[in-house]
Parts: structure tokens; sequence; C-alpha cells
């Protein structure tokens, strides 16, 4: 590792570094006419989809039919699909439209409430397949990059601004799907008693600060993935390079490397909590922001 490129830990190459210096080069292809380089996060996030696909393929024939799933490997993986649905969509979300009774003038005989089978079937879990797709794809995304030689691909800004822009495209479509594409939109500024000539001013302003907002809110999605990721990579790439600026200084060289090689096992282990702890992150906040667009109220 070059001491000049403290980040070089992080990049993305076309090439796969093994130890003693030798490389794994990744060949270009070509796409109608013109040549595109196949780089290490594009394998790594295509390893991270075929582990999903296959995971939760296998999960989904185990418990077709209301079976339980066996086997601990399954169980882990049904526990945690289980926290996402229970914890974070289903609360988050609620029942589109669901306004207080006794405001609206509504009586509860009158309402329809969707039809719930032992709490299988629920009007969130119309937006379920997606988030989990984030969250699982995130994550396995994250623990790549704790297996040496390897990577984080969302440790690169592309790649999570891809993961926000499909949140925000998702977003989009929810409030459009529940509330038409004018009422969605009108959504984004709340009901006002103001008096018509001040409405008049203020609406328009705040609606624009709403639309600006809804931007910027997803932008910080994409950011907060990479930041923390790329982050904790920096660190572990840093910790190496004390021990390469140390080699020449003689006995210091003997402190700095067992410190630094501790303090990489303990921000390794840290890596490894941020990881669950990121891809919740994202899925609860694409979660709250697809709540927003069908509960406008």
């Amino acid at each position: 590792m070059s001491s000049e490129d403290k980040f070089h830990h992080v990049r993305d190459f076309d090439h796969f570094e093994l130890p003693f210096g030798e490389k794994i080069h990744l060949p270009p292809i070509d796409l109608f006419g013109y040549e595109f380089q196949i780089t290490k996060f594009m394998v790594l996030q295509a390893i991270a989809a075929v582990f999903c696909f296959f995971v939760f393929r296998g999960l989904a024939k185990r418990i077709q039919g209301g079976k339980p799933a066996e086997g601990r490997w399954w169980n882990m993986w049904e526990a945690i699909a289980l926290y996402v649905r229970d914890d974070i969509v289903r609360p988050t979300i609620g029942h589109p439209h669901h306004h207080d009774d006794e405001a609206h003038g509504h009586h509860p005989e009158h309402e329809h409430h969707p039809v719930m089978h032992d709490g299988i079937n629920h009007p969130a879990d119309k937006w379920l397949p997606f988030i989990w797709s984030c969250f699982f794809y995130i994550l396995i995304c994250n623990l790549l990059g704790a297996i040496p030689l390897m990577g984080s691909a969302t440790a690169s800004i592309s790649v999570t601004g891809v993961l926000a822009f499909f949140a925000f495209c998702m977003t989009i479509y929810a409030g459009v799907q529940t509330s038409g594409v004018t009422g969605f939109f009108a959504s984004l500024c709340p009901t006002m008693d103001l008096p018509p000539a001040l409405k008049l001013v203020l609406v328009p302003m705040i609606w624009v600060i709403e639309f600006i907002g809804f931007f910027i809110k997803h932008g910080v999605l994409a950011i907060r993935l990479f930041a923390n990721i790329m982050g904790g990579h920096a660190v572990l790439g840093v910790m190496l390079l004390f021990i390469a600026m140390s080699a020449d200084s003689g006995a210091l060289w003997y402190v700095v490397t067992p410190a630094s090689i501790l303090g990489q096992i303990g921000i390794g282990l840290l890596e490894l909590l941020v990881a669950f702890i990121q891809a919740y992150v994202f899925a609860m906040l694409a979660t709250l922001f697809i709540s927003t667009s069908v509960n406008p109220h």
C-alpha cells in the first residue's frame, strides 16, 4: 500500500489484490461497441445479490405452506427478516390513510380495516419486499468488507447514491399510488388554518422548502451510509500505515506494531456492528420516507 494514498484501502479498482503484491485483474467487456471495465465493487455487489437470492429462495421453500424453518442457519435469516417486518416496516408505515375517528366524524363500525389472519397480512407489507431487499443487500455488502482482501461496495458514493435514488423513486411511487399525483405533491405542504392572504404567501414558500427537503433527505441517506462505511475502513487503513511509517524508527516499531494490530482488531469488531447498524438505519429511514408519503396527514 502506497504511503501517499491513505485511502487506497477503500477505493475501487479493476483488480483484486492478493498477498505479496499479486493481483487478479478483471477483464473489460465489449458492450455495444464500447469497452466496459468490470471493477472490484461490481463483483462484490454481484456476490451480495447472488448470495441474497439463494439464501432467501432457500428460506422461502422451507417455510412454504406455513412450515417453520428448520436449522440454525435458516432460523437466523428468518429471525432477521421478521425483525425488519415486525419492528421496522409495520410499526412505521402502519395503516395508510388511517385517521382519528372522532376528529373526522367517522364511526369505527363504518371503517374498513384490512383483513388480518394471525398477523400474516398487513397493508404495510406491500412495501416490505423493497425494504427487505435494501436491508439484506446493504448488510451483505457491508459484511464482505470484513473479509481480508475484499472490500465494501457501500464505501462508494456511487453505490449508495443509486440505493438512495431507488428509495427516492419508491417514496414517490408509494405516495402517488396512495394519493394520486396531485394529492402526493400537494401533501408536501401541511394543511394550515390561515387567513387567505397569509396562506397565499406562506403555502408556496413552505411547499418549495419541503420539496427541496424531499431531495435533501434522500441525498443524506446516500451520504450517511457511504461516510460511515468508508470512514471505518479508512481508520483501518491508517492504522496499517502506522506500522509502515515506523518501520525505520528502531525500537518504536515494536511499540507501534502491537498497538496498531490491537487497534485493528477492536475497530474490526466495531465494523461488524456498524455493518448491521447502517443496514438498519438505511432500512428505517427508507421506511420512514415511504410512511410519510402514504400517510400525508
